[in-house]
């Protein structure tokens, strides 16, 4: 259930003698992420990745983790595969499709009834092919991943943005779409663009009402949401040695939220103490014989100037705790300027709910320092203000709190103990008169904040803090309140004013669990049967996508311009429509719903060409489809930000969409899209997505010489007969033209393995 010692072993033997060969090779001292790269080169691989950012560069993972709104079209491509078992250790974890309304209790009954189907399936391939299945309610993917899998120096993948809370206990722990650990479950290479290193040295120490999370929403904050692209970022320096693991992990989590590759730590004492918590003592001997080789050469930390291409240093000391939001979470505000900032933006003062748990802030530790706070309210006679909400991260996590007196302290002060699982962090979230949709305000310790992200109000404002924080706001229930500072009224009429948080790193009396809620696999799963109905709404075995005809693309509409922020969530929203994760036909009518077309400033109204009448984006672009006719789809910056979900690139290329153009992408989106056998460009010049007009009709001219580096042109026919060239960059290299030639990456798997 939990690791595979020798496996790890044979990690750090593997490591010893590629690192002391890169250090030989590169000539000087190396870094962290250096380290665990070049340790994990697929054999063959080295020479580029020395050359640092030349290339692509083919790497051998560990292991695989997928929850199961994105492990459902995963595993539905694996079947495609032709393999019998996984090839590397996997896991499937049921967190996504469990909605948070009444409680605990309710709502894992109702999802268990109306998911049956999906988790069902989800256990049934676990169960054939070799993959440890985690059922509902067992806890968030990267909760279990942290407590049970990740290693000091070993690289995952996992088919969810935030597998890099990993990083957490030293991996590098890397967000990917699902044909991308479809490779690796099939004993492939994972490929990756060798990334930039950014440094984060950390000085002091954090103390008072300053937590991890403030370090990564300072960073977001220096950053923004694409500051991180095509980068890894390492932390290190006293401060970091002076935080729990489960701190790390947090920092680490929401790296996402600044596009970054994944974020890690070096190998250091706070580690040394979860892993034995949780029973890995045997990893702690192990790790510690290769000591030197979990973290960078001491000359690298020493001079860190030399050999991170940015550096950034924080005196968490100094630090503010950080309140970021509203509708992206690279917005910080300290809490000593939120009266102002909020006064000057016209944010709602008053806050309805607090909420706390979700993949970034759901440890012991989190729920004991925030329940410190609850304990103080309850203790000064001070009714909360806001409505409180709780998600623990793990069965295990949950069942140990409420052992320790934390949740009866929770539920004190009425807050509702919900799953253990996503729950609002992803949407689901059946929240009371959300669907009013009235402007409010609401606190979270998630990692996300983006427009109807939590409960599917446009209009809520949703701002990300630490637990404590929120904790202490939602008593208040004013988004202006400084607990720093200011004091509350307790219903004496008295003035109280909160004390710092504080909570045990680990719990005292160790973790327990009676049922932690893992199924391991059969040891031969060759009779195991999958069936999925032919009338499923739910699920539905995919056919193969069509590979290139070798010609130009002509005659092709224009779908969408999309304007300004276009995330994953705005291209395949997540809340009500994640049961629909496994039927490809079913959730394509949520395609580009969110996205606002730049012509009309509307969400989900785009001009018909056929017909001249505007309509829903999926409706269009099917009746392009229906009709023989391509389309594309134009983007602004930092197109496909936020989730893995490779749905966004699965539902165009479904419904006929042969590119996508924009100004930038987010690193998963683009590489999904190249899975998918769509071809991901961007402008040679950024003003050309002005020339692009509503009733352009697109040619490529020079498709049929796709190679790698060699710009696209893109003939932009206009409705009055007029044209503008348009040059369109690439990052495809040989193996990638090799998928869209092939009209998928997974085509190429199938056809080998019936080769």
């Amino acid at each position: 259930m939990a690791f595979d010692i020798e496996m790890i072993k044979k990690v750090y033997d593997n490591m010893k003698v590629r690192v002391d060969a890169a250090r030989e090779i590169v000539g000087r001292p190396l870094t962290l992420t250096e380290k665990i790269l070049y340790s994990h080169l697929w054999d063959g691989a080295a020479k580029q990745a020395y050359g640092r950012g030349v290339d692509y560069v083919d790497f051998a993972p560990d292991r695989v983790a997928c929850q199961d709104a994105t492990a459902q079209m995963a595993l539905l491509q694996f079947m495609h595969a032709g393999k019998k078992t996984v090839a590397v250790p996997t896991t499937v974890h049921c967190d996504h499709l469990i909605l948070a309304k009444n409680g605990a209790k309710s709502d894992l009954a109702v999802a268990n009834t109306q998911s049956k189907e999906v988790f069902d399936f989800l256990s049934s391939v676990s169960n054939k092919y070799g993959i440890g299945f985690w059922k509902p309610g067992s806890g968030i993917i990267h909760q279990i991943v942290l407590e049970n899998y990740a290693f000091p120096g070993g690289m995952m993948i996992g088919t969810d943005s935030h597998t890099v809370n990993a990083g957490g206990l030293g991996m590098l722990a890397i967000g990917v779409g699902g044909a991308d650990a479809v490779d690796v479950m099939s004993g492939m290479s994972w490929e990756l663009k060798f990334p930039k290193l950014i440094g984060v040295k950390l000085t002091g120490k954090l103390s008072g009402w300053t937590a991890p999370k403030d370090v990564i929403l300072k960073v977001a904050d220096i950053l923004t949401v694409k500051g991180g692209t095509g980068a890894i970022v390492e932390y290190f320096g006293e401060g970091a040695t002076s935080m729990s693991c489960t701190g790390k992990g947090t920092i680490c989590n929401m790296g996402a939220e600044i596009g970054a590759t994944t974020s890690t730590f070096g190998y250091d004492d706070s580690m040394r103490r979860y892993l034995t918590a949780t029973d890995r003592q045997d990893v702690v001997d192990a790790a510690d014989k290769v000591a030197s080789y979990l973290t960078a050469d001491p000359e690298v930390y020493a001079n860190p100037e030399k050999y991170f291409d940015q550096l950034i240093e924080i005196n968490l000391s100094e630090l503010e705790p950080h309140i970021n939001g509203p509708f992206t979470p690279d917005r910080g505000t300290p809490v000593s300027k939120m009266k102002a900032e909020a006064a000057a933006n016209g944010w709602p003062i008053k806050i309805e709910w607090g909420l706390i748990g979700s993949c970034t802030n759901s440890s012991y530790e989190d729920m004991a320092r925030a329940a410190s706070i609850v304990n103080q309210a309850v203790e000064h006679g001070i009714t909360p203000k806001a409505e409180f909400g709780i998600n623990p991260g793990s069965e295990q996590i949950r069942y140990t709190i409420e052992r320790d007196g934390i949740i009866a302290t929770f539920e004190k002060m009425g807050t509702k103990v919900f799953t253990n699982a996503c729950g609002p962090c992803i949407g689901q979230w059946d929240r009371a008169g959300a669907d009013k949709e009235e402007k409010n305000t609401i606190v979270h310790s998630f990692n996300r904040n983006f427009s109807k992200r939590a409960d599917g109000n446009p209009n809520t404002h949703a701002f990300v803090t630490s637990p404590e924080m929120v904790a202490a706001l939602a008593i208040s229930g004013r988004l202006d309140f400084n607990p720093l500072t200011d004091t509350l009224m307790n219903d004496n009429g008295e003035a109280v004013k909160l004390t710092a948080p504080f909570g045990d790193e680990l719990p005292k009396r160790g973790f327990d669990v009676e049922d932690a809620g893992f199924q391991a696999p059969a040891e031969d799963g060759s009779s195991v049967k999958i069936v999925v109905s032919e009338t499923s709404d739910r699920l539905q075995l995919l056919a193969p996508f069509d590979p290139w005809d070798g010609k130009n693309i002509t005659g092709a509409k224009l779908l969408i311009k999309a304007f300004g922020k276009c995330t994953t969530d705005h291209i395949s929203m997540a809340g009500p429509w994640l049961r629909y994760r496994g039927h490809l036909d079913n959730i394509s009518n949520n395609m580009l719903i969110g996205a606002i077309n730049a012509f009309n400033q509307t969400a989900n109204s785009v001009k018909n060409q056929l017909t001249g009448a505007y309509d829903v984006v999926p409706a269009v672009a099917r009746a392009y489809k229906a009709a023989g006719i391509p389309s594309i789809v134009v983007g602004d910056h930092n197109y496909g930000e936020g989730s893995s979900r490779e749905h966004a690139a699965m539902e165009p290329r479904f419904l006929g969409v042969k590119a996508v153009l924009v100004k930038s992408f987010a690193r998963i989106h683009e590489t999904n899209l190249k899975k998918q056998g769509l071809l991901g460009l961007t402008f040679a010049n950024e003003a050309d997505y002005d020339k692009i007009q509503e009733d352009d009709t697109i040619n490529f001219i020079d498709l049929v010489d796709f190679a790698p580096g060699k710009p696209l042109t893109l003939e932009f026919v206009h409705a009055d007969g007029s044209k503008d060239f348009i040059m369109a960059n690439h990052t495809y290299n040989a193996s990638q033209i090799g998928w869209f030639v092939a009209g998928s990456a997974l085509n190429l798997i199938a056809a080998e393995a019936n080769s």
